[in-house]
């Protein structure tokens, strides 16, 4: 009998911790598939910096390290530098990506370093026990903001695409979602272009994934997927917001 689906090769075959419902086995089978497809697993370096992914390095089949919180761009620099020939990327959540580790992330994209960066935003700090966080929406209720967040007093969130793809530097910059199946191969089909860019030394990719936390959310799975639908969304479309080749080409 033919095999028409199984687990990743660079995907291990260990139970993962996170919460029932968590989209973060989603994007690592992706994550996992991409390497695959594209034959790199023995050489490729993961980045894993604090949050609900620091166990990263349980789950990938790949040389994995660990980075201190927000820094992960910043490692994952220094990796690629020193082994240029190795295929570097980074799995970071909201909380590390767009507080702690903001300036990494900007400086790493304005200097186009030739990295993959795999940003997951689920609108709170998860790990941690669902503060609000840089992404959380206007009104949205979390552990420290619990009449919602008011933007007078806390700010507006940061639309971290929309962002990076104000700079010169990045040669790829898009956002996904995993919410649905349709989503859900989109968002494979840019994880694997992010890669393929790296591989081809374009330069500096983030592909930025829109995701639930039904655990922090207070919702269930199918509830928290709805809300991703009809509220983050709305807030944050998906889509393409720098590539900087296909800009060339259609100009050409």
């Amino acid at each position: 009998m033919a095999v028409v689906f199984q687990k990743p090769k660079s995907l291990a075959d260990v139970p993962l911790h996170y919460c029932p419902g968590c989209p973060h086995g989603i994007i690592h089978r992706l994550v996992a598939e991409a390497i695959d497809e594209l034959g790199i697993e023995g050489k490729t370096i993961g980045v894993a910096p604090v949050g609900c992914a620091v166990m990263a390095y349980d789950y990938f089949t790949v040389d994995m390290i660990e980075a201190a919180h927000g820094r992960a761009p910043a490692t994952a620099t220094g990796i690629k530098r020193s082994r240029p020939e190795n295929i570097v990327f980074t799995y970071q959540g909201d909380g590390d990506l767009a507080s702690i580790g903001m300036a990494e992330t900007v400086h790493a994209a304005a200097r186009n370093e030739n990295i993959t960066i795999i940003f997951v935003n689920n609108a709170i700090y998860g790990m941690t026990g669902g503060q609000m966080a840089p992404t959380s929406l206007p009104g949205q209720v979390t552990q420290t903001s619990p009449y919602g967040r008011d933007v007078n007093h806390c700010g507006w969130p940061i639309k971290v695409s929309e962002m990076l793809a104000t700079l010169e530097g990045p040669e790829y910059i898009t956002r996904v979602a995993v919410n649905n199946v349709k989503n859900v191969l989109a968002a494979k089909k840019a994880i694997k272009k992010a890669f393929q860019n790296q591989i081809e030394g374009k330069g500096f990719s983030l592909v930025e994934v829109v995701s639930a936390c039904p655990t922090n959310w207070g919702m269930t799975p199918q509830q928290a997927l709805k809300w991703v639908e009809t509220d983050m969304l709305p807030y944050y479309p998906t889509g393409v917001y720098k590539d900087r080749t296909a800009a060339k080409e259609a100009q050409e």
